[in-house]
């Protein structure tokens, strides 16, 4: 497994922004489909089937395994993309003071600039420079 120094995680940036862009975008479609194909399912009948519900079923399909072709991608990388979908977040394999951490990325932030330990997740991330306190 690939381990990540800050700096090594921010050059991966502008390739990894633009897989999870992609994720973002491509969930908030498959959402859209989903609740269009919830109604034409409701409203349908079995003796008057709605001609929309095998297109809304084949885009749910394609945005689903596009997503997924897109999670693919950042695991080939060693990274993690996690959950909501909506989140844009993702952690890449890190070390601090010799033990394992992820170091955390939000879609919009500029570098690699926090990190968490393992099983802390997003609640739990620490700016990599510690603030001063005023």
């Amino acid at each position: 497994m690939k381990v990540y120094t800050a700096d090594e995680a921010t050059r991966t940036l502008p390739l990894v922004s633009r897989i999870v862009r992609d994720i973002v975008l491509l969930y908030a479609r498959w959402r859209e489909r989903v609740a269009e194909l919830e109604l034409a399912a409701g409203a349908s009948r079995a003796d008057d089937p709605d001609p929309r519900l095998a297109g809304l079923e084949r885009d749910t399909q394609r945005f689903a395994a596009e997503i997924d072709s897109c999670i693919r991608e950042l695991q080939a990388l060693g990274i993690a993309y996690k959950m909501p979908f909506d989140a844009g977040l993702v952690d890449f394999p890190g070390e601090m003071d010799g033990r394992s951490v992820y170091l955390c990325w939000r879609l919009g932030e500029s570098a690699v600039e926090y990190w968490h330990e393992l099983e802390a997740g997003y609640a739990g991330r620490q700016p990599l420079v510690p603030q001063p306190t005023p």
